[in-house]
C-alpha cells in the first residue's frame, strides 16, 4: 500500500516484530502498511467513531489481512487489554487529546515498550507530559508534506528512574533530538515561524491596550527562542 510521507514516517518508527495498537486508525492505512511490509504480524486498529472503523474494515478485507489486523470501537485505549500491544501509535490528534488518551489509558500500558506519537498541535504539552512519565523520547522526525510540517517522536519505557537534564523551553517547543541533529526540515520550520512571528509583531506594534502588550511580549519571547535555536545550525538567521 502506498501511504503519505507523514504516515510512512510514523510507521518507520515502529520496532519490527512488535504487536501494534493504532489509536484513531481512520482508514487503517498504517496497520495495512505495517503488515504488508512485514514490520508487524499483528495490529489492532482502533477508532472512537463507527464510520472510520467501517472504512478500516473494508480496506483490511480488500488487502486480505483480516487474520492479522483486528478492529475495535474504542475511546482511546479503552478496548485494549494491558498485555496486548508492545507499540502504541497515536497520530494525527491534537496534543491535549494525545495526553488525555495516554493519561486515561495508563492501566493499559503494561506491555507497551514504545509510544509512537505524531501530535498535530500543542506538541510542547506532549513532550512535557512524557518528560514526567515513565517513557523517554529517544528519537524524533519531521516531514514537510503539502505545505505542512509534521513532527513526530518515539518514546520508550524506562526500566529505571532516569536522571536526565531537564528539557529547555526550546527543546520542549521544537524537539531535543531534532535540534541536536540539526534536522533540515526543522530549520525550514524555524525560519517559517520566525518570519510569521515577525509579521505578527509588526502588526501588534500598531495596537494599544493591555492584551496587545501581553501578546507582543509573547511574540517577542517566541522570536528570541527561535533565533537562539537557529543559531545552533551555524548559519545565523534571516535579516
Amino acid at each position: 500500500m502506498q501511504i503519505s510521507k507523514r504516515l510512512e514516517a510514523v510507521a518507520g518508527m515502529v520496532t519490527s516484530g512488535y504487536t501494534v495498537a493504532d489509536i484513531g486508525t481512520d482508514h487503517a492505512y498504517i496497520p495495512i502498511y505495517l503488515v504488508e511490509n512485514k514490520k508487524s504480524n499483528r495490529v489492532i486498529a482502533m477508532d472512537i467513531n463507527k464510520g472510520p472503523l467501517l472504512r478500516a474494515k473494508d480496506h483490511i478485507r480488500q488487502h486480505q489481512l483480516c487474520g492479522c489486523i483486528d478492529t475495535r470501537l474504542s475511546d482511546g485505549l479503552d478496548a485494549l487489554a494491558p498485555d496486548e500491544a508492545e507499540s502504541i501509535i497515536i497520530a494525527g490528534m491534537g496534543g491535549p487529546l494525545t495526553v488525555r488518551i495516554l493519561e486515561n489509558g495508563r492501566s493499559k500500558l503494561g506491555a507497551c515498550k514504545e509510544l509512537i506519537l505524531q501530535p498535530q498541535s500543542e506538541i510542547r504539552s506532549v513532550r512535557a507530559y512524557l518528560e514526567q512519565s515513565e517513557y523517554r523520547i529517544v528519537r524524533e522526525e519531521m516531514v514537510l508534506e503539502d505545505g505542512k510540517y509534521y513532527p513526530m517522536m518515539r518514546a520508550v519505557k524506562e526500566a529505571e528512574q532516569r536522571k536526565e537534564e531537564t528539557y529547555t523551553d526550546g527543546e520542549l517547543r521544537y524537539g531535543r533530538y531534532l535540534l541536536r541533529e540539526k534536522h533540515p526540515v526543522l530549520q525550514q520550520f524555524l525560519q517559517h515561524e520566525l518570519e510569521l512571528n515577525g509579521r505578527i509583531l509588526s502588526a501588534l506594534k500598531e495596537e494599544t491596550g493591555e492584551s496587545a502588550v501581553s501578546r507582543r511580549r509573547e511574540v517577542e519571547t517566541e522570536i528570541r527562542i527561535i533565533e537562539q535555536e537557529l543559531e545552533k545550525y551555524g548559519k545565523g538567521t534571516k535579516e
